[in-house]
């Protein structure tokens, strides 16, 4: 009989004591714990890290019962347990500094209650009560103290799209990560985790001790499930499924090490029959990330092949957000390859990580740059797949026109996103990438690079965008974008791949915000 699936589950209790699957991560928890340290996490949401906190909490506290036949049974001391206090911001949302302190002040209190310890002093501050709280644990039970903090940076993340309110809320935070430092003395371990990863200047007040394994290759996997997790631990699951597909949709995190899927993907396509769906991009809200790509008129293309360096990934604050970052650290963008640059700095190129996350941020990307409703939008995306699917560039033109004379211009009055001809190559880039085709931005060749190359199924289109700013444009023979195209062969390296090869030029008019004119070239198809 097939175990249980643990979905929604976040407590190693009940996934133990219920005899559902469980990923025996300990191998990678006893290189932690055999050390008195201090460590930082940042991984997506419903990636596991709230899990992963309870396990140390049964561990720490000497749960014996719960690590039976998994790796670290044998290698704990089940004779010494340790006072653990536990810190989770995981449930509802703060929306001010009140709040926070109010939230604080009982979660100090609950692990107060759950240790049998008591204040000195109720009318501390708080850094005044957690110190004593710390104290007062280390004194009783005879140990040192073990501190968890579980979605660290959610009460910032809650109030995100008001920065001086997430300021506010930051230095509410500080209130509480400081004390750490204060006490190193007093604790064995610390582990905290969350989604993002702030700076140490901004959010730890000099707690420089707390080690980063975010990126480090020898714990990549300690959230997330293998191949072989999937092949072992869910063989009979998934048995017959068809893993290049599986991959494909839902494979690709990658933290320096191997790669990993997401828990909640892999937990919900199994209880859904199976059904290859967006199941963890469809729990979460991009919709400040989308008004921060807007607002600094992000190239949407350049997400294709993106080259950073390991500071702009390190670390990100309310007062200067990088889009990228937040892509990174939310799980929208992961790395493909990591190398030195030519200064002896670490870079990281950056890709989407699967079909999931490409197919439903490009939707979302669609609607914060076009405005266009849900219903349109589909029937549109439907239409762009048959047309380039099928080779049909007259379709293409008819559903382009009509996409662009659909958008709500007055959503752009106050800025000037669409006034360029990036936002043009942005939208398309969008609409393609939604229907899961391979796309080059500024494909490069020896004469130069094309705006865009775009394949899918049996066909492949180079294209060139141009933006005609006269207020009343004449269609030009030639077509300046189609001309460029020919005049520098750019299309000249994917005459030998055995597809049908389209170059088309497109000129988009900035005072008809439309798509006036589309030409193209169907070039004989060779092996």
């Amino acid at each position: 009989m097939l175990k249980k699936l643990p979905i929604g589950i976040n407590t190693l209790s009940s996934i133990r004591d219920n005899d559902m699957i469980y990923v025996d991560k300990t191998p990678l928890i006893w290189q932690m714990v055999q050390q008195t340290a201090r460590f930082f996490l940042s991984r997506p949401r419903r990636f596991g890290k709230s899990l992963l906190v309870d396990t140390f909490k049964e561990l720490f506290e000497g749960n014996r019962a719960l690590f039976e036949a998994l790796y670290i049974y044998e290698k704990w001391d089940w004779s010494k347990t340790y006072p653990v206090i536990k810190i989770d911001f995981a449930s509802g949302t703060l929306q001010s500094r009140k709040q926070l302190d109010e939230r604080i002040e009982i979660i100090l209190t609950e692990n107060q209650q759950r240790l049998g310890v008591e204040s000195c002093n109720e009318r501390a501050d708080i850094p005044g009560k957690f110190t004593d709280l710390i104290l007062k644990a280390r004194e009783k039970y005879g140990q040192k103290v073990v501190v968890l903090v579980d979605e660290y940076d959610k009460p910032i993340l809650d109030n995100i799209d008001y920065p001086e309110r997430a300021a506010e809320v930051r230095e509410g935070l500080k209130n509480i990560y400081s004390v750490l430092k204060g006490q190193d003395a007093h604790l064995q371990f610390v582990f905290m985790t969350g989604v993002t990863k702030f700076s140490k200047v901004s959010l730890f007040s000099g707690l420089n001790q707390l080690k980063d394994i975010t990126l480090d290759e020898n714990y990549a996997t300690i959230c997330g499930y293998t191949q072989t997790d999937l092949e072992t631990t869910f063989a009979g699951h998934l048995a017959g499924v068809d893993w290049a597909q599986l991959k494909t949709w839902y494979n690709g995190y990658q933290f320096l090490g191997e790669a990993v899927y997401n828990p909640y993907d892999i937990l919900l396509f199994i209880s859904g029959n199976r059904r290859y769906r967006n199941y963890w991009f469809e729990t979460g809200n991009p919709s400040f990330l989308i008004k921060l790509f807007q607002q600094k008129a992000y190239f949407l293309p350049d997400l294709e092949q993106l080259e950073v360096s390991e500071e702009i990934l390190d670390s990100f604050d309310v007062e200067a957000i990088d889009p990228v970052t937040l892509l990174f650290q939310a799980g929208y963008l992961t790395i493909e390859k990591a190398y030195a640059g030519f200064s002896g700095q670490f870079m990281f190129l950056l890709k989407v990580p699967n079909r999931e996350v490409r197919q439903a941020l490009n939707s979302h990307l669609i609607n914060g740059y076009t405005q266009t409703l849900a219903s349109e939008k589909l029937k549109i995306q439907h239409q762009v797949f048959d047309s380039i699917n099928q080779g049909d560039l007259a379709q293409l033109q008819t559903v382009l026109q009509r996409l662009f004379a659909g958008i709500p211009w007055r959503n752009f009055t106050n800025n000037d996103l669409p006034n360029s001809e990036g936002y043009y190559a942005s939208v398309l880039y969008a609409f393609f990438a939604s229907l899961n085709a391979i796309i080059t931005p500024e494909d490069t060749t020896n004469q130069g690079q094309v705006d865009m190359a775009v394949q899918l199924g049996e066909f492949i289109y180079v294209m060139e965008i141009k933006l005609d700013k006269s207020p009343g444009y004449q269609a030009q023979t030639p077509n300046s974008a189609l001309q460029q195209i020919q005049d520098k062969d750019y299309a000249q390296k994917y005459r030998h791949q055995g597809k049908t090869v389209f170059e088309v030029g497109l000129v988009f008019n900035q005072q008809q915000r439309n798509l006036v004119q589309m030409d193209w070239r169907q070039l004989t198809k060779s092996r």
